[in-house]
């Protein structure tokens, strides 16, 4: 553990002895021990810690505030901020030196935003509460926009045939994978051995997100597998359709999900929080986000159905909670499931 908390620590983080750094976690996630812990107290800096309740202009606030050096933060705490569009005129943020940001793709809106509004990188990462951090985006490394980087220096990382345990070509989609060796992977679930086994195909742990490796070894996630929308053949996944609908003016944020169709199987589903001055209105504003998403991405990745919501079901540290609205959307359309099963036309077990 002490060797991967290093390398977090040296590789991901950069953090120095003199430095005050804010991790927006709390006491309870693992990332509490990987963050405050293991990457701050132990490098000898100091760590910020704020108890109060999330707001973009009081984060940036703080930030000014209390000259903080290295902040790491979620990707729904980025979005918000980067909606306040004259922050670059109201806080001061030269003492900022990098922002580290985890739990779920960072948008290249996102990372557009600080790296034009205060010529700040934003490095993204990925790990488990079952792995520490295996991929990130290392000090001096290119960025490229949407990617969570390479493989960890140390960490034996694969994209692999979640059947097989074979790593699957350059360029095509697998699962995220790790030697089973692995020094900071966890040893099992609490009285779920099954559960367990079925993280295991050979000699490598399945961390159950899909993601695709380019030639220069950069990994760009796609989704979790339960997450992929099979629409008429199609394999769709909600980073790129957010990341599109994300982009539409009125859109604060969004999250797709699969819907039961009875022709298609499944369609793409998107429920949009609006930004603050735009109210919805169900015939004008759809078909124009329908119509901008067409023009960014792939025609057949445009959502189908778009319904209008106050906000998104999160966890604590602020991670879209997909799987309640598929929960939602699946019991509001029980029957037609129930048809499609008998057709033979629907194969999830949620």
């Amino acid at each position: 553990m002490y060797c991967f908390d290093r390398l977090n620590r040296y590789y991901w983080w950069g953090t120095q002895s003199d430095e005050f750094c804010w991790a927006t976690t709390e006491p309870g996630w693992a990332k509490w021990y990987w963050a405050p812990f293991g990457a701050i107290l132990n490098a000898g800096a100091t760590n910020f810690h704020y108890r109060g309740r999330f707001e973009p202009e009081k984060w940036f606030e703080l930030l000014d505030r209390w000259l903080i050096n290295r902040a790491c933060m979620t990707p729904t705490e980025l979005r918000a901020m980067a909606t306040v569009d004259d922050a670059d005129k109201r806080y001061d943020l030269n003492d900022l030196k990098v922002i580290l940001s985890a739990g779920e793709p960072c948008t290249p809106g996102v990372i557009r935003f600080f790296d034009e509004k205060f010529g700040l990188s934003v490095r993204d990462g990925y790990g488990q509460t079952e792995t520490c951090v295996v991929a990130c985006n290392l000090p001096g490394m290119e960025i490229k926009p949407g990617s969570m980087g390479r493989f960890t220096p140390g960490v034996e990382g694969a994209i692999v045939n979640p059947e097989t345990g074979e790593r699957v070509p350059v360029g095509e989609t697998g699962i995220i994978a790790v030697a089973r060796d692995h020094p900071m992977l966890f040893t099992g679930y609490h009285n779920k051995p099954e559960k367990t086994a079925e993280c295991f195909v050979g000699n490598r742990y399945l961390t159950g997100d899909l993601a695709m490796m380019d030639e220069a070894g950069y990994i760009w996630f796609d989704s979790r597998a339960d997450d992929v929308c099979i629409s008429s053949g199609y394999r769709i996944g909600p980073f790129e359709v957010e990341s599109a609908v994300d982009s539409h003016e009125a859109v604060l944020e969004s999250a797709m999900i699969p819907s039961p169709d009875p022709v298609r199987g499944e369609i793409v589903k998107v429920f949009v929080v609006l930004r603050e001055g735009h109210k919805p209105s169900e015939k004008k504003l759809i078909t124009d986000i329908q119509q901008h998403v067409k023009q960014i991405t792939a025609p057949y990745k445009y959502p189908r159905e778009i319904e209008f919501v106050t906000e998104l079901p999160k966890t604590i540290s602020g991670k879209i909670m997909r799987k309640e609205l598929r929960t939602r959307e699946f019991e509001r359309k029980r029957d037609l499931i129930e048809k499609l099963k008998e057709k033979g036309l629907w194969q999830r077990s949620d």
